[in-house]
């Protein structure tokens, strides 16, 4: 295990325009995109703008900026999806169940009755891409 922050994570190199990724919401602090292996339909992230490996080195700040940006895409995505409710996802370290070591904030709008998927399948790029724009249509302007 390494507490060290890699500026190479595919968080980062999205940050920087290495990687494309279907923007959902951007302020001066934090950024939200949608999940490529979505597990609801709407699945989206979002992760503070600076360096910061998970939420036990994040500062106070890099916390309540995602916190407000969860807030606002949250309450967008249950309107987007017509959802009964939100479940929000945050691993920290490999054996909390972290895969990418950039502070990240799952965001799943979900159905009364309805599973979340199982992780690692690759979605439909069209659909995500939709999917994010049924969230931004849903944005306080």
């Amino acid at each position: 295990m390494s507490d060290t922050y890699d500026d190479q994570n595919i968080f980062a190199k999205i940050l920087r325009g290495e990687i494309p990724s279907f923007k959902v919401y951007e302020d001066d602090d934090t950024l939200c995109f949608m999940d490529i292996m979505p597990r609801t339909e709407g699945h989206c992230l979002v992760i503070p703008k600076t360096p910061c490996r998970n939420i036990l080195d994040a500062t106070p700040e890099q916390l309540a900026a995602c916190m407000k940006t969860v807030n606002t895409v949250a309450n967008a995505a249950k309107r987007a999806f017509d959802a009964d409710g939100i479940t929000l996802f945050q691993f920290n370290e490999g054996a909390g169940g972290q895969e990418v070591f950039h502070l990240h904030f799952h965001i799943h709008p979900r159905h009364d009755g309805v599973a979340i998927r199982p992780p690692g399948k690759m979605g439909d790029m069209d659909q995500i891409k939709a999917n994010a724009a049924k969230i931004v249509a849903e944005l306080p302007a």
